[in-house]
């Protein structure tokens, strides 16, 4: 059977660029021009989600190893659930992207579930490649378990989540906090998840119904990798899907739709987890491409799928 896009997605998509000059792919490498588009994109993407009216954001600095500062936003909302939190990590395929770009979703999904998260402005490649922007990530985690009292957490019912890019973060995360004994997570949420630099060679059942495109997957992979991608030596804490051993991570969520050409490695992670013993949920959503839910927010496909995340949230 040949896949096809859910129709709502499809018109959505239409209806969002119509009327704009049909625009080529940047070329791979271009990371300039990827993030001048995503710079324009991202604000009409997240119109559409629901906004949040009752969330509190306080920003704070962390001043990590190096000796960088990085933006950490904490997201407190109104009807708050007692003692659970988020360490929030955004897309944007390894090199775009920020918490500014990515507020408007991050604070609906602290409204809609009730659970404080914690966001973080972790540095891009290619400027910042591996292993910067996971221990970014890793450094806000250890930063909120130190400060849980502070912030009325229970360090007992932490996850860490993230969608695409930031759900291969969040994976790395995971792997980190596991190895180095670090803060206990209760859960790892998974958003199409950014896992294996080895993905790289175009799936002809994507062919025209595919947003985040092979050309934009090398650009990210070798921006990150510092040109190694796929090849010998890639460190799991950067390409998750590299880990030998997937034992004692955390109780996983994990969704992607089936026009995703994260599909085959989320499916991989999913199935390895299960198989070490790891509880697993995993949905896969016909006629979906990446970042489904953005384009299409009020589609029938969207609202389930924002339910499902909310309601792994509102289990902490």
């Amino acid at each position: 059977m040949t896949l096809a896009m859910d129709p709502e997605t499809a018109a959505a998509l239409a209806a969002l660029f119509a009327g704009q000059p049909e625009a080529p792919l940047p070329a791979v490498g271009d990371v300039a021009a990827r993030r001048a588009r995503s710079e324009e994109n991202y604000p009409r993407l997240f119109a559409g989600v629901p906004q949040a009216v009752g969330v509190t954001r306080t920003d704070r600095t962390l001043t990590v190893a190096d000796g960088t500062e990085i933006l950490l936003r904490w997201y407190v909302p109104q009807d708050r659930s007692d003692g659970a939190a988020v360490l929030y990590l955004h897309g944007g395929g390894m090199i775009m992207g920020s918490v500014e770009l990515n507020d408007a979703g991050i604070a609906s999904f602290a409204e809609l579930s009730g659970v404080p998260m914690l966001a973080v402005d972790y540095r891009l490649a290619p400027e910042f490649p591996h292993p910067v922007p996971v221990e970014d990530c890793y450094a806000a985690l250890v930063w909120l378990a130190a400060h849980a009292d502070e912030l009325g957490v229970d360090p007992a019912r932490v996850a860490v989540m993230g969608d695409s890019a930031g759900g291969g973060l969040a994976a790395g995360v995971a792997l980190l906090a596991r190895d180095r004994s670090g803060p206990a997570l209760a859960r790892q949420i998974l958003v199409y998840p950014m896992l294996d630099d080895r993905n790289l060679e175009p799936d002809p059942r994507f062919s025209g119904l595919i947003t985040w495109s092979y050309v934009d997957n090398v650009t990210g992979w070798q921006a990150l990798l510092s040109g190694n991608a796929s090849g010998d030596d890639v460190s799991p804490y950067a390409a998750p899907a590299r880990a030998t051993d997937l034992r004692g991570l955390p109780p996983t969520y994990l969704d992607v739709g089936d026009l995703d050409i994260f599909l085959d490695e989320d499916l991989a992670y999913a199935a390895r987890l299960a198989a070490a013993g790891v509880p697993v949920e995993l949905h896969v959503h016909p006629g979906a491409p990446h970042g489904f839910e953005l384009y299409a927010p009020g589609s029938a496909l969207a609202q389930r799928v924002r339910a499902d995340r909310v309601r792994a949230l509102r289990s902490l």
